[in-house]
Parts: C-alpha cells; sequence; structure tokens
C-alpha cells in the first residue's frame, strides 16, 4: 500500500526535479486527490440503482460513497433539483496511490483490446480525466453480483502547473498512455 507512496518520494520527485529544473522540492508536482464518479440517469425512478452504485464504488476504491444530486431542475429529463443522480468518492493519500496502483496495474490491462489511455485528456491545468465503459475491469467486482454494468468518470488531481509536468508524473506513476 505505502509501497507507490515510496516510489513517488525516491525514484517520481527526483527525476521530475532533474527534468525540469525546479529550485525547490515544493515546486515537483504530484498527485493531489483521485475523484471517481459514476452518473446514472435512471436513478431518479428507483432508488435501489444508488445504493448498488455505491456498494460497487465502496468495494472498488475501499471508501464509502457520496451521493450526487441535481443541483438544477431540467424538464426536457424530468429531473427535479435535489434528485439523487449519482455517486462519487474522494481519494488521498495512501488509498488513492493504492487505488491508482491497481488501476494502472492491474485493471486497465484487463480492457479488451487495450492499447492505452489518451494521452491528450487533461485540461490545460495539469489535471488529468478518463471514462471507463464498465466497472467489471476491478477484480473485486464480481460478475454475478452486479445488475447492470456500468461506466465511470476517473479524474486524476495535480499540483503541476502544466499538462506537460502532468504527463511525465502520471506517466512515471505508471500510467499507460497510448504513443
Amino acid at each position: 500500500m505505502a509501497r507507490m507512496k515510496d516510489y513517488y518520494k525516491n525514484d517520481v520527485a527526483p527525476a521530475l526535479m532533474k527534468k525540469f529544473g525546479y529550485k525547490s522540492v515544493m515546486q515537483i508536482p504530484k498527485l493531489d486527490k483521485v475523484v471517481i464518479n459514476v452518473g446514472c440517469g435512471e436513478a431518479r425512478d428507483n432508488a435501489k440503482i444508488i445504493d448498488a452504485i455505491m456498494g460497487d464504488l465502496a468495494q472498488i476504491t475501499g471508501q464509502k460513497a457520496v451521493v450526487c444530486k441535481a443541483r438544477k431542475s431540467v424538464a426536457n429529463f424530468k429531473l427535479r433539483e435535489g434528485m439523487n443522480i449519482g455517486a462519487k468518492v474522494t481519494l488521498r493519500a495512501d488509498r488513492m496511490y493504492e487505488f491508482v496502483d491497481r488501476l494502472f496495474n492491474v485493471a486497465l490491462p484487463r480492457v479488451r483490446d487495450f492499447r492505452g489511455i489518451n494521452p491528450d485528456s487533461f485540461d490545460g491545468r495539469g489535471n488529468y480525466s478518463m471514462g471507463i465503459k464498465e466497472q467489471l475491469i476491478f477484480p473485486e467486482i464480481e460478475y454475478d453480483k452486479i445488475d447492470k454494468v456500468r461506466g465511470m468518470d476517473i479524474a486524476f488531481i495535480t499540483t503541476a502547473k502544466t499538462d506537460e509536468e502532468a504527463r511525465e508524473l502520471l506517466s512515471m506513476l505508471g500510467a499507460p498512455f497510448t504513443k
């Protein structure tokens, strides 16, 4: 679990400092948090769907999920303000590093026809977002126990100032970017 954190301190941070020529160790970019979000429109009709999503997220991350509610009413989607429409988990510190390690080394290689993740999904400020089409790629989820295949969004929030710094940080942590 703490293996990834030690790897960051001993290998990644000095390499980043050397490559980008930082004057202080405080300038070295680091992973701040990882947010896993599952949005589910049909949850407005059936409350048990939210419970299933929260159970899946708890199994995958080892942390209890938070229910997300609609901020605005949208008549076209038959959505009212305050309705439950998804769930999210914010991971920090050791749980974050453990999740990142499992995602890059165990879960993503289980995706069919996997060639790598898109290196262009940075937001311009050093944060990276990606989507997963099914929760079954995680070994914690049993195929027989799920009610429906759902996807999720994963956002990696870093302290990097540019996309280049963030890309280098994530690739050193093991992100399998396509060439």
